[in-house]
């Protein structure tokens, strides 16, 4: 980034950010002037995220999602290097197996839920004790069409967003009045994470949504600066779908 806007006194925490849509919602709210702290596997990749989004703007902690100590010094990280943090993002997920739930290996679908699920309840928990309980804030969830209607394809990681979806309601109960808690469902998005669901053939692929292409990460970035916004101060307890017009096509045919 070659100029940075005046800083908004915000601070957002969001997870596996390194790349891809948490990169992408990550560089949305620098943009508007808040500062992050990002959070992903990979040490060098992070570091490179940093440099893009400013190092001045923006810090970074390394581990598993899924750890509750990675978790817990995520969130330390934030309050002592920016004193504060307004804004949860919820977006590291994980899919590491395709097809029908039938013959599932349920050690498969238990990382599933701790990635997808138990992980962004550890950091919500954890965000709402360090600050937002008393000083308010808003939380999103970065969900899936796939946990809206199924799909057989990705049948466990669909299974696991619908949970997600779930508990942000339940969530958005319990921290009101202070604390908003949304979700954002996106249809494909193009990153490294999506890739087997369009590679080589995204053409074909993107041809199935009314807008005419799949998803990029600034699409989920600027629907995740809008849920953390002064503008959407009275919306809590959704799920915002965002996903080219696919869901319109549901029933065609």
């Amino acid at each position: 980034m070659t100029e940075l806007p005046e800083l908004s006194g915000k601070v957002a925490l969001v997870t596996g950010a390194s790349r891809g849509i948490g990169y992408g919602v990550a560089e949305a709210l620098v943009a508007r002037g808040d500062r992050v702290v990002i959070t992903g596997r990979n040490e060098d990749a992070l570091k490179e995220a940093v440099e893009r989004l400013g190092a001045q703007r923006a810090g970074y902690v390394a581990g598993k999602a899924h750890d509750e100590a990675h978790q817990a010094v995520a969130v330390e990280h934030a309050m002592e290097t920016f004193g504060r943090v307004d804004f949860l993002v919820n977006n590291a997920g994980t899919n590491p197996v395709f097809g029908p739930v039938a013959d599932l290996d349920l050690n498969v679908a238990r990382k599933v839920f701790e990635t997808n699920v138990i992980s962004a309840l550890g950091f919500a928990q954890r965000t709402w004790h360090a600050w937002q309980k008393d000083n308010g804030g808003a939380i999103v969830n970065i969900a899936s069409v796939a946990g809206i209607a199924p799909s057989p394809l990705i049948a466990a990681y669909g299974v696991s967003k619908a949970a997600l979806i779930n508990l942000t309601q339940q969530l958005a109960h319990e921290f009101s009045p202070g604390v908003r808690v949304n979700a954002i469902a996106p249809a494909v998005v193009k990153t490294k994470f999506a890739q087997a669901l369009y590679e080589g053939r995204e053409a074909e692929a993107a041809a199935a949504y009314p807008l005419g292409r799949l998803g990029v990460p600034s699409d989920i970035g600027g629907a995740a600066a809008f849920l953390t916004s002064d503008q959407s101060d009275w919306v809590t307890g959704q799920t915002l779908v965002v996903d080219g017009g696919i869901f319109l096509n549901a029933g065609v045919g």
